[in-house]
């Protein structure tokens, strides 16, 4: 095996690494462009493990990227979201480890509450299964530090969001009633599908409309999604797909090419759940965001416009 095929066996775990680190593709990607250039210049002897030194090199790469986009993100027009990832019909980095939940946008979003550090800290322990004395390595801490930069990021995490379990299948006949309720405008049936405390976020990045500040409240979430799909032009098309390895929604727009329409990704929208009601709402309307999405050619059959 070169290096070349040897790099490429980990391909997916590095890029499964990144993501979660950076909620991004195009950012891990680069992350993994340079992880094999810094491979290629590595002395072949030198390496006892490959999948130990490329892991501990991106997460390296990942943690000094976070720190250098602290200030753009803090500078960000708006809720910043993860970029989402259709997950249904392109290679999906979770099935390397096996734990879809990680992938979610609620689970991206709360890892931004933590530092570079603690962040990589959580996610080779809990969600990739490193041993401390691994972690202490790659980042260099001792594996005491690390034990207990690992409880304590749990603490917070645990906090900000207390684990309630609720079936995929329940989340996917949610997401429909969802579609549904927001197609034929019933305002009483969507409220009663979202939790009282629900909180809706809009990514537009500061190019195209959003809200600019989380919305609360389900009577308030409610009437702005009705108010929004109200505003949409005749050519609005929307979708149950699986984002982010979760039940989600993609809509489209249609724009008349002379006798002919043809459909642009205009947002995509992703949930968190509990008590079987929707208690979060995630809007990436953001165009550099969905490029991704746009370029990557998937087919899909779209519905006769509502």
């Amino acid at each position: 095996m070169n290096r070349l095929e040897e790099f490429n066996q980990h391909r997916p775990f590095l890029f499964s690494i990144a993501y979660r680190m950076l909620g991004s593709v195009v950012d891990a990607e680069d992350m993994v462009q340079e992880t094999f250039l810094r491979w290629q210049q590595v002395a072949e002897d030198t390496v006892q493990s490959a999948k130990a030194y490329l892991s501990s090199i991106i997460t390296r790469l990942c943690i000094d990227h976070l720190r250098s986009a602290r200030v753009q993100r803090e500078q960000y027009v708006g809720p910043w979201l993860p970029e989402p990832i259709l997950t249904e019909q392109m290679p999906d980095p979770a099935k390397t480890v096996e734990l879809v939940d990680t992938l979610s946008t609620a689970f991206l979003v709360l890892l931004e509450t933590l530092s570079p550090l603690e962040r990589a800290v959580f996610l080779l322990r809990e969600v990739f299964d490193y041993d401390y004395d691994e972690i202490g390595q790659i980042v260099d801490k001792s594996p005491t530090n690390c034990r207990q930069i690992v409880r304590r990021a749990k603490q917070h995490l645990t906090s900000r969001r207390p684990r309630f379990e609720v079936s995929l299948h329940s989340r996917e006949q949610m997401t429909e009633k969802f579609l549904q309720a927001c197609n034929v405008g019933d305002l009483q049936g969507l409220i009663g599908l979202l939790a009282e405390d629900i909180t809706l976020w809009s990514d537009g990045g500061g190019q195209v409309t959003a809200a600019l500040k989380p919305l609360h409240g389900s009577v308030k979430v409610a009437k702005f999604l009705l108010a929004i799909r109200s505003k949409k032009l005749a050519n609005y098309v929307s979708r149950i797909a699986k984002v982010n390895d979760q039940p989600g929604i993609i809509n489209y727009i249609g724009v008349r090419v002379g006798a002919t329409l043809q459909y642009h990704f205009h947002s995509v929208m992703t949930f968190d759940f509990k008590d079987e009601r929707i208690q979060s709402v995630f809007i990436v309307v953001n165009p550099d965001k969905l490029k991704q999405l746009a370029d990557s050619n998937i087919k899909c059959q779209l519905a006769q416009p509502h």
